[in-house]
């Protein structure tokens, strides 16, 4: 179990790394990507499945895509020091329909794109506050991206339930 750990914590550790070491264009781009990504998702559900939950404990569709979108917000404005645009949470005070909710995640990859847009390459190395853990900006930008594809991928199964293909992988 203890090696187990181990490996879990060293490839975490080896991706967000190989993340942070990527040229900032390279970074856009794959958010850019995942954009893409996201709304094939979005566009794949159909508007009766957005409110659809798997189980009664866990969140909607439109619930976790908004999640995603809250927190998108929240890690890129740490780091780039813009506020958020939301006054509350997206996942408490978006109606779960496809038009809204594909509006709301959408606008929210356009902020992280442009926040990352906005930090000065010399800055990514510059230290951060979030959930209490201490990180320099570019380790943050990789945890918000991982943090958007487990989302993205969790929505696979709400697919799969409602008899939609999901969209086919998007690896470039």
């Amino acid at each position: 179990m203890k090696k187990l750990v181990f490996f879990i914590a060293f490839f975490t550790l080896a991706c967000s790394s190989v993340f942070a070491q990527m040229t900032k264009e390279q970074v856009i781009a794959e958010w850019k990507r995942a954009k893409v990504y996201t709304k094939a998702y979005l566009d794949a559900m159909p508007e009766a499945g957005y409110t659809f939950k798997a189980t009664p404990e866990i969140r909607t569709f439109a619930e976790q895509m908004l999640h995603l979108a809250d927190a998108n917000y929240f890690f890129l404005s740490t780091v780039s020091g813009k506020p958020s645009p939301l006054k509350a949470p997206a996942e408490k005070t978006i109606a779960q329909t496809k038009e809204a909710t594909t509006k709301a995640v959408m606008e929210s990859y356009d902020f992280c794109i442009s926040a990352i847009e906005s930090v000065p390459l010399a800055d990514m190395q510059q230290i951060v506050t979030a959930e209490g853990q201490k990180v320099p900006k570019a380790v943050l930008i990789a945890k918000a991206f991982e943090h958007q594809t487990h989302h993205r991928g969790q929505t696979t199964i709400y697919l799969r339930l409602k008899g939609v293909k999901p969209p086919n992988e998007m690896l470039f």
